[in-house]
């Protein structure tokens, strides 16, 4: 299986078809196999929606003529379409109204770039960096931490960015949606999210 896409975004829907948070491919098979979750596939202008067994012999037959944009992984004897929204058959949870201070949610708000350098990184060689450091009271908060490589956050210590003369390429806030959710609806592969985002599109 391809971890790529084993990690790729899926939009999930509560019992009443309001999105409620992007979680992986891995966690949304999970959900799928254990009957709490069925997915929502967008086919000729409808969505339909699919058990997880319905799902697999979807997929066999999408296999066949793969369509531009579809992703699939390899399972036990088949090759299984990776779903791009699923809904929670047994959850009833509304839409969270603020968003989760995280570093999967900040590295996603900072587009996986660090604020000094300005160069793209993986993830593992990213870091979180206090803007105005802890020891000089600097707050733990969306508005004074960014994403940071490693070098320039070896670079630029415990101090501020004046201290350090080094330049901020943007300052740090608060967003207003799930940066997972608006940085995935630019990609056309989540066109179909659009319909269920309509605060977000």
């Amino acid at each position: 299986m391809s971890q790529s896409l084993l990690d790729s975004h899926v939009l999930i829907l509560n019992r009443f078809y309001m999105a409620i948070r992007v979680v992986d491919v891995r966690r949304t098979l999970t959900l799928l196999y254990r009957q709490c979750a069925e997915v929502i596939s967008h086919e000729a202008g409808q969505f339909i929606s699919y058990d997880f067994d319905s799902w697999c012999e979807m997929s066999q037959l999408n296999a066949i003529e793969k369509q531009p944009g579809d992703d699939f992984i390899q399972a036990v004897g088949f090759e299984m379409q990776v779903p791009r929204i699923a809904r929670l058959t047994r959850f009833d949870r509304m839409p969270m109204q603020t968003v989760r201070f995280n570093r999967k949610n900040l590295f996603a708000r900072d587009e996986h770039t660090c604020q000094y350098c300005g160069k793209d990184y993986p993830t593992h060689k990213l870091s979180l960096d206090h803007v105005v450091p802890r020891s000089q009271g600097g707050p733990t908060t969306w508005e004074n931490i960014v994403a940071c490589c490693l070098r320039c956050n070896s670079r630029k210590g415990g101090r501020t960015p004046k201290q350090a003369g080094m330049k901020l390429r943007t300052k740090p806030a608060k967003p207003r949606f799930n940066p997972l959710v608006t940085h995935s609806v630019n990609d056309p592969r989540y066109d179909c999210w659009k319909t269920f985002l309509p605060a977000a599109g």
